[in-house]
C-alpha cells in the first residue's frame, strides 16, 4: 500500500472517529462518499466502513460508560432491539419499493428531528420510556435504517430526546452503542461474502480511535444548548444530502 494512501486513510478515520464519539453515529454517511472520492469502488467502501464503525462504536462506547454517560441496561435493549429488527430488514427490502422505504425514512426523521428541536435542552428523565418501548425503538429504527443502509444512530438520538425524554449527552452516548449491535451484526455478514478490505478497514480503524477519544472527551465539555445546535446542523445537512442523493 502506497504511503500517500495510508496517510489519507489515517486523516479519515481520525475525522470520522472524532464525528462519531462527538455526536454519536456511526460515521458512515460521511465516510462511503469519502472513500468513494479517493478510489475505493461502493462495496470496498462500505466493508471498511462498517470495520471502521465496530472500532469507533466499541470504544466510543466504553469512554462513555466510564463517565456514566448511558444507561447499559436500556442500551443493551435499544441493541438488541435493533440486532433483531435488522433480521427483518431483508423482508421489508424485498416486499417494499425503494421510494416507499425511502419515503418512511425521511418522514421518520423529519419527525425525529422536529420533536428534538422542540425538547427542552435539559431533561429531568422522570418519565423516560419504559422497557417495552425501548425495546421497539431499537427494533424499528434497525428495521428502517438498515434497509436502507445506514446504522441508525442519525435519527435514534432526536427519537430518545424527543418521545422519551432522554437526556441529551445520555442519548448521544445510548445512539453510539447502538451501533455496536448494527456494526458487528454488519461486519460478520460482509466478512462471510468477502466485502471487507481488512488492511484498509484496519488502518481506518485505529486511526479513528484517536479520533473517538477526542470527541468523546469534547462532546462532554461542551454545554447542552452548544451541542444541540451542532447536532441540528449535522441532522439537516445530512438529511439534505440523503434527499438529494434519493430524490435529485
Amino acid at each position: 500500500m502506497r504511503y500517500n494512501l495510508i496517510v489519507e486513510l489515517s486523516i479519515l478515520g481520525l475525522l470520522i472517529g472524532f464525528t462519531s464519539g462527538f455526536f454519536g453515529i456511526g460515521g458512515g454517511t460521511l465516510l462511503v462518499p469519502s472513500l468513494m472520492f479517493i478510489g475505493f469502488a461502493i462495496k470496498e467502501a462500505i466493508g471498511i466502513s462498517v470495520m471502521q464503525m465496530v472500532f469507533s462504536s466499541i470504544f466510543g462506547s466504553y469512554l462513555n460508560l466510564k463517565k456514566g454517560a448511558f444507561i447499559m441496561k436500556d442500551g443493551i435493549l435499544l441493541g438488541v432491539g435493533g440486532f433483531l429488527g435488522a433480521q427483518g430488514s431483508g423482508f421489508l427490502v424485498s416486499y417494499l419499493s425503494p421510494s416507499v422505504l425511502s419515503s418512511i425514512f425521511l418522514f421518520s426523521v423529519c419527525l425525529a428531528i422536529y420533536k428534538f428541536f422542540q425538547s427542552p435542552v435539559e431533561c429531568c428523565e422522570l418519565e423516560v420510556g419504559s422497557k417495552v418501548a425501548i425495546f421497539l425503538v431499537g427494533f424499528f429504527v434497525g428495521l428502517i435504517a438498515i434497509s436502507i443502509g445506514i446504522g441508525g444512530g442519525l435519527f435514534l438520538t432526536p427519537i430518545l430526546v424527543g418521545f422519551m425524554n432522554y437526556d441529551l449527552k445520555k442519548a448521544i452516548g445510548m445512539s453510539l452503542f447502538f451501533i455496536v449491535f448494527s456494526s458487528v451484526s454488519g461486519f460478520i455478514s460482509l466478512s462471510m461474502f468477502g466485502h471487507i478490505d481488512y488492511q484498509s478497514g484496519l488502518i481506518i480503524g485505529l486511526s479513528s480511535l484517536v479520533g473517538v477519544f477526542l470527541g468523546v472527551k469534547y462532546s462532554h465539555l461542551i454545554s447542552k444548548k452548544m451541542h444541540k445546535k451542532l447536532l441540528l446542523v449535522l441532522y439537516f445537512v445530512i438529511l439534505f444530502l440523503m434527499l438529494k442523493k434519493l430524490y435529485f
